[in-house]
């Protein structure tokens, strides 16, 4: 490892998540994996598992407690909501303060940690090494609304629909391809986490009613919005490029992007931008692979901008 590196853990990295940042990790020309944790693959090698990393890696499973000891630069917490904070209290309590990124819900509605959507929060870091992850589908619904919500008559309403890699490894009912064969299965229509993380970081309410789908990866949501004033197909068109004209990570188009056109890429796709006859109404629709824009590549962007990196690095374009 050169003496510039940076050493990275990953705490819960059994997930489909896990394994794809593991592959951002082994092409980053900067970070250094120290350890990946993992009960259910504790003792088995990272390459086993993921290929692209080369190494001598074996999965671990040391105790919160015991994380702080392991002297990473950067953390990265993967694991179910909930389970965070025990963690964050153990660096906490033996006075380590590395970069640490949690890619579940537990802080994105806590001040004191930096919610990194760097296409639309990129002015509002001040240094921070505690940071947020954005959710897969609020980091969708947000890119679909932000550069119209100051000229909303209503509270935008998203439908959305995810393969059901964003389910998580543990076996459900929303990540059984038996049962989801022929199917959309609805969920959590009121309430959803990602719903209450839009309108918080939006500053507006937003509703969101998500499903699932047959397929593994990659997700769409679809947004309806009521304007206060009549607007043009082109102009609307021209705002969001001119909103994402810079961004790497985020593709704007004037036709309705795919999923199949985005799963296993590492940005985000927006278009469709259908306008009603009065010109009040829009119809928004953006696709991202939930599992890296969605999780790992978004992570990555996070991580690059905590240790001095371009935003981009290892993450391909």
């Amino acid at each position: 490892m050169a003496a510039s590196n940076k050493r990275i853990g990953i705490v819960g990295a059994r997930g489909h998540t896990g394994a794809e940042l593991i592959k951002l990790v082994a092409a980053h020309p900067s970070l250094e994996l120290a350890y990946v944790s993992s009960r259910e693959l504790d003792g088995q090698r990272v390459d086993e598992h993921v290929p692209e990393y080369q190494g001598d890696l074996h999965y671990t499973s040391p105790a919160h407690e015991d994380l702080p000891s392991l002297d990473a630069d950067v953390v990265v917490l993967a694991l179910p909501n909930g389970k965070a904070s025990v963690c964050v209290e153990a660096f906490d309590k033996a006075g380590k303060d590395p970069v640490i990124v949690d890619l579940s819900a537990d802080y994105r509605f806590d001040n004191t940690w930096y919610y990194g959507l760097l296409e639309l929060t990129r002015n509002q870091w001040r240094g921070e090494k505690r940071i947020s992850n954005p959710g897969c589908y609020a980091t969708a619904i947000q890119l679909s609304i932000a550069p119209l919500k100051g000229v909303l008559a209503a509270p935008p309403v998203c439908f959305g629909v995810s393969g059901y890699s964003g389910a998580g490894t543990t076996p459900s009912d929303k990540n059984n391809p038996e049962k989801l064969r022929d199917n959309l299965m609805p969920y959590s229509l009121t309430g959803h986490m990602h719903e209450k993380e839009a309108s918080r970081h939006l500053g507006i309410p937003v509703e969101f009613m998500p499903h699932v789908a047959p397929h593994f990866r990659g997700l769409t949501v679809t947004t309806n919005l009521y304007l206060a004033r009549s607007h043009k197909h082109e102009d609307i068109l021209a705002l969001f490029q001119r909103t994402y004209g810079d961004e790497k990570l985020v593709r704007v188009q004037d036709e309705s992007p795919w999923v199949s056109q985005v799963a296993g890429k590492h940005h985000a796709e927006v278009g469709g931008f259908a306008v009603s006859a009065d010109g009040k109404r829009v119809v928004i629709v953006a696709t991202l692979d939930n599992l890296l824009k969605g999780a790992a590549t978004q992570a990555m962007q996070n991580i690059n901008r905590a240790i001095g990196m371009d935003e981009y690095t290892s993450i391909p374009i």
